[in-house]
């Protein structure tokens, strides 16, 4: 994490969109494949099915709105107040994308499967972690009209992330390691 790159404080921000997610089919792949279908897709579709309908939503890689890169990842994730960092594939312990850094530190809340076991690195003060997408929906729906309980939690797990993951800590750990000595992270 470094921020000179998540460098935005979303919640201090007015964001018009409730809920970010962006995928794509492939590593940094500009476009969707065609006829390629995603367990994601499947996720999101029952999920937009449970949410209230006054939840304003902005997804990418999803039905036929394609991924988005750049400066157009930053202006779509800073205009909205909450994303999903949700991976390809079975929830695996302790696995993200880097999807999890734009999120937490540009002050976005952010939800992740409790199947990751995030909340070994993040309590319920800094993350909110789901169990189902029914769980899911109303996790999303109870921020939507909590914005003072949505703005504190994505503080303090920006905060918790950068304290964790950030420039100079992971830098240093790297030369150091290089340099073949001993290095400790936490």
């Amino acid at each position: 994490m470094d921020r000179n790159i998540e460098c935005f404080d979303v919640y201090n921000l007015k964001p018009d969109n409730d809920i970010f997610y962006a995928m794509s089919h492939g590593v940094n792949r500009a476009t969707l494949k065609v006829g390629k279908s995603d367990s994601r897709s499947f996720f999101l579709n029952r999920l937009i099915n449970k949410l209230n309908n006054n939840i304003k939503y902005d997804f990418y890689g999803y039905k036929n709105k394609q991924p988005i890169w750049g400066d157009d990842f930053y202006v779509a994730l800073t205009n909205s107040k909450m994303g999903l960092n949700l991976s390809r594939g079975a929830p695996t312990k302790l696995y993200s994308s880097n999807r999890i850094a734009s999120l937490m530190g540009n002050g976005l809340l952010t939800f992740i499967d409790k199947k990751t076991e995030f909340n070994k690195i993040f309590n319920e003060k800094e993350v909110i972690l789901y169990n189902t997408v029914d769980d899911l929906s109303d996790k999303i729906n109870f921020f939507k009209r909590n914005e003072k309980s949505r703005i504190n939690i994505a503080k303090n797990g920006q905060k918790k992330y950068f304290k964790l993951f950030n420039e100079k800590k992971i830098s240093k750990y790297i030369v150091e390691k290089s340099f073949g000595n001993n290095a400790k992270l936490f």
